[in-house]
């Protein structure tokens, strides 16, 4: 089967103009030329020796996540991950840019993009366990790319998360649900449900939720059951928001067996980007203006 094979390891030779333009817990991203292919890629060098999301690159070959070229080995030993590069940056620097969430069509077109995304990699027994504003790529034309399958394992121990992540300003523990706080805890697809719930709050806002909250007391309070406040979203007239906040609290729902499986999500979200659809081209349209005028690339 080809598509689960990857090109050779890239070796740092073939590699020029090394640009930083991202930094996380895993590691540092750069945007780079590769001097035979003539194009800019991402390189994603990891802090650590072990490549996690290797298995999930062969497998994970769909329109709506990032595509991955290779793996990066550098002159010191050190290893990384090769991606198509996403100059639009990510949900989180669009929010940031515009001050907000995107024109309501993007905003439909892009949750259920995410939705496809994540049914994807459910369907090939990936869990992805870091579904954030951050981890969303945006191509050319705005269309989302599911992206950082740094936690992504097929099985993972919660131990080895936790030791991993850090509890700031990247919004991890934002969107870990209540049961990912028990150190016994073995993640299932039910955590990518959770956290989906709380991505579409995030998008719809343009916010960051429990921004400014203490994250000690965050990791205390959504095992209580404290979400983020939907009361602004469902007083806004906008076609389908109320049941986009229906759907949030569904899959943010304490029980992990009574959140939806993705298969209806996506009943969902592409119901509601039918009702949105004629507005899509001119959402993006005025967001690219905005972009372009800001020279916002990456």
């Amino acid at each position: 089967h080809t598509e689960c094979l990857l090109p050779s390891p890239l070796i740092h030779g073939r590699l020029a103009d090394w640009q930083e333009v991202g930094r996380g817990g895993f590691g540092r991203v750069y945007k780079i030329r590769h001097k035979d292919w003539g194009f800019d890629v991402a390189v994603k060098v990891f802090n650590i020796s072990s490549l996690e999301s290797l298995d999930v690159g062969r497998k994970g070959r769909d329109s709506f996540v990032l595509r991955m070229y290779g793996i990066y080995e550098g002159p010191s030993g050190e290893r990384g991950l090769v991606t198509e590069y996403m100059r639009r940056g990510s949900i989180e620097s669009l929010q940031k840019r515009l001050s907000g969430p995107p024109p309501w069509p993007l905003a439909f077109r892009l949750v259920h993009q995410i939705a496809l995304a994540v049914n994807f990699l459910h369907l090939k027994n990936i869990v992805h366990l870091d579904l954030k504003p951050s981890n969303v790529l945006l191509d050319d034309t705005l269309n989302a790319k599911l992206a950082d399958f740094g936690l992504s394992k097929v099985s993972v121990n919660v131990m080895m998360m936790r030791s991993s992540l850090q509890a700031g300003p990247q919004g991890t523990f934002p969107y870990m649900p209540p049961e990912a706080f028990d150190m016994s805890y073995e993640p299932v697809q039910t955590f990518d449900t959770y956290s989906y719930g709380i991505l579409l709050w995030s998008v719809f806002t343009g916010k960051e939720p429990y921004e400014g909250v203490n994250y000690t007391l965050v990791e205390l309070r959504i095992p209580e059951g404290d979400r983020p406040p939907c009361g602004d979203l469902q007083r806004l007239q906008v076609v389908g928001i109320t049941d986009i906040v229906n759907l949030m609290k569904k899959c943010w729902d304490k029980d992990p067996a009574k959140r939806p499986h993705f298969k209806d999500c996506l009943k969902t979200t592409e119901r509601l980007l039918s009702r949105h659809s004629n507005g899509i081209q001119k959402a993006v349209y005025e967001v690219l203006t905005i972009l372009v005028s800001s020279l916002l690339y990456f």
